[in-house]
């Protein structure tokens, strides 16, 4: 299974309300921090979303290489940092079997993911003599399968967060970057305070 583990965040409501107050003054009062909701909900349904780059989201994830190809590919400001099998071997062997499948179906991925494993390791060694430890490395990562997961380092701010919930949190997208993009958004709602609490609302997240 994935997992999602939200290592820190950066910012709130005002802080992107008070982005959007720079145009004219960031001066507070009370009557400014009344109708912070409606600022943001007009911000976001008007495409007004440059404020909301102004605060941070960082997780700590660790996926399958089809759930990481979805991370990379159409991100908008996400920065990522991943494991990588160039520098190192990947000892522990962490892969996914899909729940849903039936139980037969999830043996013959299993015992087939455990071979391709080993044959990885087996590669690595094989391969060092002749090509060099690194090289070796990377050549055996094609004994590695798309159900092999690795651990990445992912910071949103939250106009790419939102882009990304858009994109991923939905019916069309796979299973696995779904169950992620849900778990994500779960856990932000989460956040002691609900920082975001105006700001997930306006974006009909909350």
């Amino acid at each position: 299974m994935n997992k999602v583990e939200l290592l820190g965040h950066y910012g709130s409501d005002l802080t992107h309300a008070q982005s959007a107050w720079t145009s004219t003054t960031r001066d507070l009062t009370e009557e400014k921090l009344g109708r912070i909701d409606k600022l943001l909900k007009m911000l976001a349904t008007e495409g007004h979303h440059t404020p909301f780059e102004k605060s941070s989201l960082h997780f700590l994830v660790t996926v399958d290489q089809a759930t990481h190809i979805h991370l990379l590919k159409h991100r908008i400001g996400v920065s990522i940092n991943g494991e990588s099998a160039r520098y190192k071997e990947l000892k522990e062997d962490k892969y996914i079997i899909p729940r849903d499948w039936p139980k037969d179906a999830q043996e013959v991925l299993e015992n087939y993911t455990k071979d391709t494993n080993a044959a990885y390791h087996l590669l690595v060694e094989k391969l060092t003599p002749q090509l060099g430890r690194k090289r070796a490395k990377e050549s055996s990562r094609f004994m590695k399968m798309m159900n092999s997961q690795i651990t990445m380092d992912v910071m949103f701010n939250w106009r790419s967060f939102y882009h990304f919930q858009k994109l991923r949190n939905d019916g069309h997208a796979q299973k696995e970057v779904r169950e992620l993009a849900e778990e994500m958004l779960n856990q932000v709602k989460q956040i002691e305070g609900n920082p975001f609490k105006q700001t997930l609302k306006a974006f009909k997240l909350g």
